[in-house]
């Protein structure tokens, strides 16, 4: 009876020990994956910007009028004075004529109402665009467009855009510098949080934009141009690094 009491015992404390041990063995692999999972949580997302301050290289000038009269005659004659008006007006400015086009010509014809008296009325419009490397003669030719007004030109619609055409010229340089910007971010924050600027995990390059160059950043910007010549060029970059 004695022999089978001893065996019994063993038996049960083999088992609490074989138990302890998995135990043991398990909480260790527990700690480890935690560990692991915790040490590839250690990143760090930084953002690098560049920018360039650039002077426009392109104006694009619109100057829309029109005339309305109660015969089509009328109507076009007027149009086509005014045309030859602003023509002028940007010769003596100093604009030169390859770069000045006729962009549209329209007719609209208003019918009188029921029980009105008035005659039909024809509109004719009309646009002028001019398109020129330069920037600067534009601008004062812009600044002066109350003469047109003055010499009889009934303008509807008169707007200038400038524009910076020379972006794939920067944009190496400029993402070289953003990205360096970054990893300088990157190793002050690895400094302050006494860890070490590791590989770099993924990135993404952000979208150029061009705006004035007093303006607001803007990082989603476009760059089709803007009301002033004088303008920035910006990029940002999103980079994240492991954190040893």
């Amino acid at each position: 009876m004695m022999n089978i009491l001893n065996d019994n015992r063993a038996l049960v404390l083999g088992s609490v020990a074989i138990g302890a041990a998995g135990l043991v063995a398990s909480g260790y692999l527990l700690g480890d994956g935690l560990r692991r999972a915790k040490a590839a949580e250690r990143e760090v997302t930084v953002r690098g910007v560049s920018e360039r301050d650039v002077t426009a290289n392109l104006a694009t000038w619109t100057i829309q009028f029109s005339h309305t009269a109660a015969d089509f005659a009328s109507a076009q004659r007027s149009v086509d004075q005014q045309a030859k008006s602003v023509r002028a007006f940007l010769a003596s400015a100093g604009i030169e004529s390859a770069d000045v086009a006729d962009s549209d010509v329209s007719l609209s014809r208003e019918a009188p109402s029921y029980n009105d008296n008035r005659p039909e009325r024809f509109t004719v419009s009309r646009t002028v665009q001019v398109r020129t490397a330069d920037v600067m003669r534009a601008r004062r030719a812009y600044s002066s467009q109350a003469d047109l007004l003055r010499g009889g030109v009934e303008m509807t619609s008169n707007s200038v855009s400038y524009s910076f055409t020379g972006l794939n010229v920067l944009k190496p340089e400029m993402i070289a510098e953003a990205n360096r910007n970054a990893r300088r971010s990157a190793e002050q924050f690895a400094k302050d949080s006494g860890a070490d600027v590791g590989a770099m995990k993924s990135a993404s390059q952000g979208y150029f934009s061009v705006g004035a160059r007093d303006g607001d950043d803007c990082d989603d910007c476009g760059s089709g141009g803007g009301s002033t010549p004088f303008q920035k060029v910006r990029v940002v970059t999103t980079i994240v690094y492991d954190l040893g």
